[in-house]
């Protein structure tokens, strides 16, 4: 069994009365750290408003700004943009790194309402959107003749240079999100969710991917975390409010913290990881729920080690 991998998001996104963080100084960090890989969220308008930077231009930041740490794209919410632009992007990004891209793609959620309304894209149409711009968007970044449409007439585009297509891992978990895996995939972007949970979508995926005459799909996973150790970490009534801010970084329900949160020292983030590892987790990515980015990474990876 391969080890364990670990990534972080990159601090790309920033509560509304800051600004995001040094995205290529965190990208050494993170590499020099040790991780796996680095990550930047994507969306368009996050929330109401979020400051954050495009998830492309802080990968690029970050490919300058390393050699070794891959780069995840966590994940691309796939409908709001025309395909052959996700191809000519991730491509160059291909380019760029060196080949160093982990392309997480999704079809995008329900928050984040004022994205669909920026970009002209009716919300209820995302589903057919992502399905049809993924069975298209490998041979676009391998420099392949593409016909895009069904209809008679529809448009031919062949992008070059052409690029080693990087790994695609579809995010959700949803029964929809999931088949969209099994179909499309090579592996799957969970959200920070317990083992118990992953390990029954790990199940279900698998069952996808053996119908569908597919390997073995790989599956990463989130971990929002606060670690112990850090100066600057408020206590856990700031950390509740930083979460469940509905104009902040994460936005989400007061009463969904407990079950996504993981909180302590570095001994019960090991213990969160190794079971998240045991539910069948071949990558966790952590997310810093409050705190100094710099110290929770470090925490993190002595946690993860």
């Amino acid at each position: 069994m391969a080890p364990l991998a670990t990534g972080v998001f990159l601090p790309t996104m920033s509560p509304p009365d800051e600004r995001p963080g040094d995205v290529a100084a965190a990208a050494r960090h993170a590499e020099d750290l040790g991780v796996e890989s680095v990550w930047a969220v994507d969306q368009l308008v996050a929330g109401t408003g979020a400051p954050f930077v495009d998830s492309i231009v802080a990968l690029a930041a970050a490919a300058g700004a390393t050699s070794r740490v891959r780069l995840g794209l966590g994940v691309l919410i796939v409908p709001l943009r025309p395909v052959v632009w996700i191809a000519k992007q991730v491509g160059s990004l291909q380019v760029v790194s060196g080949g160093r891209i982990l392309l997480g793609v999704g079809a995008g959620g329900d928050r984040h309402d004022r994205s669909w309304e920026a970009a002209g894209v009716p919300r209820r149409e995302r589903g057919r959107r992502t399905d049809a711009a993924l069975a298209v968007l490998p041979s676009l970044l391998a420099g392949g003749e593409v016909t895009l449409g069904e209809e008679p007439g529809a448009p031919v585009a062949q992008l070059a240079p052409g690029v080693p297509v990087p790994p695609i891992l579809v995010g959700g978990m949803s029964e929809a999100a999931l088949a969209r895996a099994a179909r499309f995939g090579d592996g799957a972007f969970f959200l920070p969710v317990g083992p118990e949970v992953v390990a029954e979508a790990r199940r279900r995926l698998d069952e996808l991917a053996a119908a569908a005459g597919r390997a073995r799909p790989s599956v990463t996973t989130g971990l929002l975390a606060a670690i112990d150790g850090d100066p600057d970490l408020p206590d856990r009534a700031g950390i509740v409010a930083r979460l469940s801010d509905g104009d902040g970084m994460f936005g989400m329900p007061e009463a969904a913290v407990d079950d996504l949160l993981v909180t302590g020292g570095v001994d019960a983030v090991a213990e969160r990881v190794a079971a998240l590892a045991a539910a069948g987790a071949d990558r966790v990515v952590l997310s810093v729920a409050a705190g100094n980015w710099w110290r929770q990474t470090e925490l993190f990876r002595v946690a993860a080690a």
